[in-house]
C-alpha cells in the first residue's frame, strides 16, 4: 500500500526515529545506497520557485541511484489544462514518486488521494514537513539529543512555523513562537500541537515578545517576513515585524552556546542580521546540508521498502 508524506502530524514517533537513524546512516556511508533505489524515477514538480527543495530532491535521488525528472510548471498546467484526479493518475504510470511544491494545501492532498503513488509535500502555504523535519535532525545533530531542548521561533506564523509546531510536539522539544498579534499561526494547527505536546511533555508556547522566546534558548530560528506568494504584503509586514530581528542584542538573551537557524532564503539586514547569520553560532548552513540528507530517508522509506 503506497504511503504519502504530506505532514508531520499523519507520521508516528517511531517513524520519525526511523527517518533520523536512516539519515545518520546515509550521511556516513553515501556510497552503500548508491544502487538502492535504482530503476526508481521521481517526478518534481514546482509551481513556486525553489533552490534547496528542488536541488536537494534531485541530486539526492540520483545518488540513491534513481532518476529525477523536473516538469516545468509551465508546460504541464497543473491544476489548470486537466483535472488534477486525472493528472494523479496519468503520472501514476510514468513515475514511482512525486514531490509537489504549490500554493494550496489541498492541491497536494488532492494529488495525492488520485495518485497510486507517494506524494511528498516539497512546501504549500500551510505546511513545510522536509524542512522542519530536516530543521529538527539538525538539532539533534547538533546537540546530541532532543531531551529538554528549547527551541525558539521568532517570526511570521507561516508553514514552516506549523510544521516546526507539529515536529516538536511529537519530538518532545519546547516551542515558543513569538510573532505580531497579526501574524499568528494557524490556531486549529497550534492547538493541535498543543495536545500531541501533552503526551510528550513539553511546553507550545505563542507570544508577541521576540525576547520572552528568546530567553535561555537553546536554539533561535527565523524565517522571511513575507513568504512567497505574499509579496504584496512585503512593506506591511516589515511596518509590523519591526522589533522581531533576530540581532546579537536578541542572542544575547539565549544560552551561550544557542544555535540559530534560518530556513533560508534569508533577506539578510530584515529578520536576520549579517553580524549573527555569519556568526559562530549559526548552523544555517549545515541546515540547508541536512536537508538533502533526510530527504534520501524520506525516499528510502517510501520507495525502497526501508
Amino acid at each position: 500500500m503506497k504511503r504519502d508524506f504530506l505532514s508531520i502530524k499523519d507520521l508516528q514517533l517511531e517513524e520519525i526515529e526511523h527517518i533520523f537513524s536512516l539519515t545518520d546512516e546515509l550521511k556516513a556511508k553515501v556510497k552503500d545506497h548508491s544502487r538502492s533505489l535504482s530503476g526508481k524515477s521521481l517526478g518534481l514538480i514546482f509551481l513556486k520557485p525553489s533552490l534547496r527543495t528542488r536541488v536537494s530532491f534531485e541530486v539526492g535521488m540520483n545518488q540513491l541511484g534513481g532518476y529525477a525528472l523536473s516538469l516545468a510548471a509551465e508546460d504541464i498546467k497543473f491544476g489548470t489544462r486537466e483535472a488534477a484526479k486525472d493528472f494523479g493518475k496519468v503520472l501514476s504510470r510514468y513515475l514511482d514518486a512525486l514531490v509537489v511544491r504549490t500554493f494550496s494545501h489541498s492541491e497536494v492532498e488532492e494529488l495525492a488521494d488520485s495518485s497510486d503513488i507517494p506524494v511528498i509535500n516539497g512546501l504549500t502555504d500551510l505546511l513545510h514537513p522536509c524542512q522542519a523535519l530536516s530543521d529538527l535532525y539538525t538539532i539533534k545533530e547538533k546537540k546530541g539529543n532532543l531531551d529538554d531542548i528549547k527551541l525558539a521561533f521568532i517570526g511570521d506564523g507561516n508553514n514552516v512555523a506549523h510544521s516546526l509546531l507539529y515536529g516538536c510536539a511529537k519530538l518532545g522539544v519546547n516551542l515558543k513562537i513569538a510573532t505580531p498579534s497579526k501574524h499568528k499561526p494557524d490556531e486549529e494547527i497550534f492547538n493541535h500541537a498543543k495536545e500531541l505536546a501533552k503526551s510528550s511533555g513539553v511546553e507550545i508556547i505563542l507570544s508577541d515578545k521576540p525576547s520572552s522566546a528568546a530567553a535561555n534558548a537553546d536554539v533561535i530560528y527565523t524565517d522571511v517576513w513575507a513568504s512567497m506568494g505574499q509579496e504584496r504584503e512585503y512593506k506591511k509586514k516589515v511596518k509590523d515585524f519591526k522589533g522581531f530581528q533576530v540581532n546579537q542584542e536578541l542572542l544575547s538573551l539565549a544560552k551561550p552556546d544557542c544555535l540559530v537557524m534560518h530556513c533560508l532564503p534569508a533577506h539578510r539586514g530584515e529578520e536576520i542580521t549579517d553580524e549573527v547569520l555569519d556568526g559562530a553560532h549559526s548552523i544555517v548552513f549545515d541546515q540547508a546540508e541536512n536537508r538533502m540528507h533526510l530527504q534520501k530517508a524520506i525516499l528510502l522509506m517510501l520507495l525502497g521498502g526501508y
